[in-house]
């Protein structure tokens, strides 16, 4: 779903209403499943202590890991990450092209908010989540390098490949985050602005897609079927490839709306957003496994060493 110019500023106007932190993106099972799912499928050619058993228990362990750091307990850690979890693009966009880097994106949301004093043009209500993936696969990559290093030199390798489990686990559960498609729109918890079709208002309706019917719903089995039948494909430019695989996922945001407004979110649902919900599950595994694919194909390449 994408809106126009005006229609944007107002829905941008309206979720100021809305509270400070978006829900978690996919409970539990769905981040553990994506997780598994992608490094299950990887191409041969990734080191195995990434695909094995072992490997993937970790993998799959750390899929909900950044939702454990969302609590009142500790609220610095809580309020600091929040962003990196969701991007309302509809917001986002009136930077114009999003820039790469993450200073230069505040750079740019700063200038909007003067040109918008209407809205609320923070990091905190638009979000960061193309930069948290793009900066954690950028670890993963130099990690690789660092392990073909040392295999290189007939080094020990048990530090580098902890350091690369836990890479794989927490990009894993950004990219997830990136195929809920409420976690990509001011939508995220109950439809705000213009409301012709009579959404939900409620803000009920994230966590019961994410997780109520993932638990409920979601096929396991149809999820892995999805993602063993795409190709591992190797990415030419990650950070726009990561954009459009956003903007796709966005596209689908008011399918939720309309699937809990017919009732199909309740229970098994209705073979139509079941296949939703999977389909949905499978994308974040499937760009999950290029992405880990991919730094590991790019960490070969010759790089200019840094010199403090």
């Amino acid at each position: 779903m994408r809106f126009s110019a005006l229609a944007r500023v107002a829905s941008v106007s309206a979720v100021a209403l809305i509270a400070a932190f978006p829900a978690n993106a996919w409970g539990p099972d769905g981040h553990e499943m994506i997780n598994r799912l992608a490094t299950q499928n990887l191409p041969a050619e990734v080191p195995a202590f990434v695909r094995d058993g072992s490997g993937t228990k970790v993998i799959e362990y750390l899929g909900p890991e950044p939702d454990r750091w969302r609590n009142k307990a500790e609220s610095e850690l809580a309020s600091t990450q929040a962003a990196d979890h969701f991007i309302d693009l509809e917001m986002a966009d009136l930077v114009g092209p999003l820039p790469r880097k993450r200073f230069d994106f505040l750079r740019a949301l700063a200038t909007a908010q003067a040109a918008h004093p209407d809205l609320k043009l923070t990091p905190e209500k638009v979000g960061l989540q193309p930069w948290q993936v793009e900066e954690i696969w950028q670890r993963l990559k130099v990690d690789f390098r660092e392990y073909r290093a040392l295999k290189a030199a007939q080094k020990d390798t048990t530090g580098v490949e902890v350091a690369i489990l836990f890479d794989c686990g927490w990009l894993g559960h950004y990219v997830g985050d990136g195929s809920q498609p409420l976690h990509t729109s001011v939508q995220y918890n109950g439809w705000v602005g213009a409301n012709p079709n009579g959404y939900t208002t409620g803000h009920k309706i994230h966590w019961q897609f994410e997780n109520d019917f993932v638990i409920s719903a979601a096929n396991k089995d149809e999820v892995a079927a999805l993602v063993k039948a795409s190709k591992p494909t190797l990415v030419d430019d990650e950070w726009t490839q990561y954009l459009n695989y956003l903007r796709h996922t966005t596209t689908q945001a008011e399918e939720v709306y309309q699937f809990e407004k017919a009732g199909a979110l309740t229970g098994k649902g209705t073979e139509a957003s079941r296949a939703f919900v999977d389909q949905c599950l499978a994308n974040g595994a499937i760009e999950l496994r290029d992405l880990i694919y991919t730094a590991w194909v790019r960490s070969a390449d010759p790089v200019e060493e840094f010199k403090g």
